[in-house]
């Protein structure tokens, strides 16, 4: 769906509010924080944007934030889990503002991180941008899968499979879905006002996963470390324009 403008402002307008939620997670992030107290920085900043959560009861999350450690790759539910050094956390964050929806994640290491995990953050983060570069008019949709893996892959990772990026707006998951991976199909071609989530998650080692018994938090099989990057990005006449950077 090509969104108007007055849409795309209110977007604006959300993205800023999970950009400061960014800001204020990842200032919060050190050992001996819980998940639980990182939920409570990110309430605070819907809390005084006026913003609402996109996230809390979303088919029964309990929370505004997803936290999610180590080898935990989306969906884990903030809690008692403390931070530890050496670890790494994904905190995925969404707002919504006058109904419209903005959604982004990134990946921090708690204090001093392993060679290993430096290098599937900033690999991730790579790939994350490597496939919003691909968000311009006339081009093909799953081009974005196809640069994302192409980018992971060649640092020897592998792209998680069963969880995608999506369309994004009035609600937080829209349709098509955005492959990290290209799936051998081109897709929908590109116009301006399409607004996109792009966020690659990306495994040190095999892309299976398998949920946990809280039917949330998704793991790599292998129990290797992942990685989550996201942004919101409107395809606009002047080429991607990321909604949710500070």
């Amino acid at each position: 769906m090509r969104r108007s403008a007055d849409e795309l402002n209110k977007m604006r307008r959300a993205g800023k509010v999970v950009a400061e939620m960014h800001e204020a997670t990842r200032a919060a992030i050190r050992p001996g924080v819980t998940t639980k107290e990182l939920n409570a920085v990110a309430a605070e900043v819907l809390v005084k944007r006026g913003a609402r959560s996109n996230f809390l009861n979303y088919h029964g999350f309990p929370a505004v934030i997803c936290t999610s450690p180590n080898d935990m790759i989306v969906h884990g539910i903030p809690g008692e889990y403390v931070l530890r050094e050496g670890d790494i956390i994904s905190i995925d964050c969404g707002a919504i503002i006058e109904g419209y929806h903005g959604d982004a994640a990134y990946t921090a290491g708690v204090g001093q991180i392993s060679d290993l995990a430096r290098k599937l953050l900033e690999v991730t983060e790579r790939s994350m941008w490597a496939g919003i570069d691909q968000l311009v008019i006339g081009n093909r949709l799953h081009e974005v899968g196809r640069a994302v893996q192409d980018v992971a892959e060649a640092a020897g990772f592998s792209v998680v499979r069963e969880y995608v990026g999506h369309a994004i707006g009035t609600a937080m998951h829209e349709s098509p879905q955005v492959p990290n991976y290209w799936p051998g199909t081109p897709g929908p071609t590109l116009k301006q006002g399409m607004v996109f989530a792009i966020e690659p998650m990306v495994n040190a080692g095999s892309y299976n996963t398998y949920v946990l018994d809280d039917g949330w938090s998704v793991m790599t099989e292998d129990g290797q470390l992942s990685a989550h990057f996201e942004h919101t990005i409107a395809v606009t006449d002047d080429g991607p324009e990321v909604f949710t950077i500070a």
